[in-house]
């Protein structure tokens, strides 16, 4: 796998910064193999994950892939019992609450997602089943949380495009003609970006509070039980393929590889920066992009048992391009209301420009912050 923090020639112009968190990346040539062609490049190849904590004749699916998801079943439970004693009637700890939902769909991704790229080395049935059912279950309780997100991101929004904040200019007078040029627009939005936060008030806590029956409901369900069973079981047994016991490397390092080139082919094909904007037909293919990202984080922290900051940043601006694509979508959503004033449709309107102005710069972010150069200039 390739490790963005070394010196190598697909490293990119402009390194992320240290320290920004954790993110996944991994050992890359042990992953992907040599360089296309290797015209003019040296065998820049690391030495293997043995200097991570996994000698390489310890990378098997006992002492690495089973061990990992063992832990992630045990995170997973631990965040189930959290959940149940802080959501109790007598229980006045919201926030822990969330946290522990925050904790147990963090485990629940994990694990869906290492039963996707190893699948070849466990059960596959099995897998696929539970992979499913924990998919189900992360967006399930997902969907709270991001509602009330993309609420108060969207006031946030309004309020500070309708504010009183005016921009500087130099010189008095075309301090006064910018000023009261930007005080006419800010009046015409004024007018209705009360009445549009009301809107997506209203719009959006139905759907939170539908979000949060509806999770309750799943975690009372048999559905839910058959589900926290299949982990419980996991925390103690994990069922692999017949003849992947004792095998070495491999077993982990080509699937971990296949799913290094997915994410490197799926930003390679990302529309460039002087695309058109305000594509929304182009949104999919990155969040196919963050999906991918997400897998090979988790492949990472399966091989070498931790995550490489390097990707953080670039991991952090799809997630926030994701909900700038979200909340531009439910502005518009808002805008399509029947009989709203259209004093209203304007201010969902320069919402929605102003959301997709986001979604813009998060790219943006992204392509500065991509570890593989290569991969982003790629024809």
């Amino acid at each position: 796998m390739r490790r963005p923090d070394q010196q190598t020639t697909t490293r990119p112009t402009t390194d992320p910064a240290p320290g920004t968190g954790t993110g996944t990346d991994a050992d890359a040539d042990a992953m992907v193999g040599a360089p296309p062609d290797g015209a003019g490049e040296q065998d820049h190849r690391p030495a293997g994950p043995a200097a991570e904590g996994h000698p390489a004749g310890d990378l098997t699916t006992e002492a690495v892939l089973a061990p990992y998801l063992r832990g992630q079943a045990a995170d997973f439970l631990r965040s189930l019992r959290l959940h149940h004693e802080h959501s109790a009637p007598a229980e006045s700890g919201g926030h822990d609450a969330a946290a522990a939902t925050r904790a147990l769909r963090r485990a629940a991704r994990r694990i869906s997602g290492s039963l996707h790229t190893f699948r070849a080395a466990l059960d596959p049935h099995w897998a696929d089943q539970l992979r499913s059912e924990l998919a189900w279950l992360s967006g399930v309780l997902a969907r709270e949380h991001a509602y009330a997100g993309r609420l108060t991101r969207l006031v946030e929004a309004l309020h500070q495009l309708s504010g009183p904040a005016l921009p500087a200019a130099r010189g008095a007078r075309a301090a006064g003609e910018a000023a009261a040029s930007d005080a006419q627009g800010r009046a015409a939005l004024g007018v209705g970006a009360a009445r549009a936060g009301a809107l997506l008030e209203r719009r959006l806590t139905l759907a939170r509070t539908r979000s949060h029956s509806a999770a309750l409901q799943a975690l009372g369900s048999s559905r839910f039980h058959a589900v926290a069973d299949a982990v419980a079981l996991l925390a103690s047994d994990v069922p692999l393929a017949p003849g992947t016991t004792g095998r070495t490397a491999e077993a982990l390092l080509e699937p971990a590889e296949r799913a290094e080139q997915r994410l490197l082919a799926a930003v390679a094909a990302l529309p460039p920066a002087d695309s058109e904007p305000y594509n929304e037909a182009q949104d999919a293919a990155w969040h196919q992009a963050r999906l991918l990202l997400r897998l090979h984080r988790y492949a990472h922290e399966v091989i070498l048992g931790a995550a490489a900051p390097s990707l953080a940043s670039c991991g952090h601006a799809l997630d926030l391009h994701r909900d700038a694509v979200e909340a531009a979508a439910a502005a518009a959503a808002a805008a399509r209301t029947p009989r709203i004033a259209p004093a209203t449709a304007y201010a969902l309107g320069v919402l929605h420009a102003d959301q997709r102005h986001e979604v813009e710069a998060a790219r943006a972010v992204f392509r500065e912050t991509w570890p593989y150069a290569t991969a982003l200039t790629a024809p």
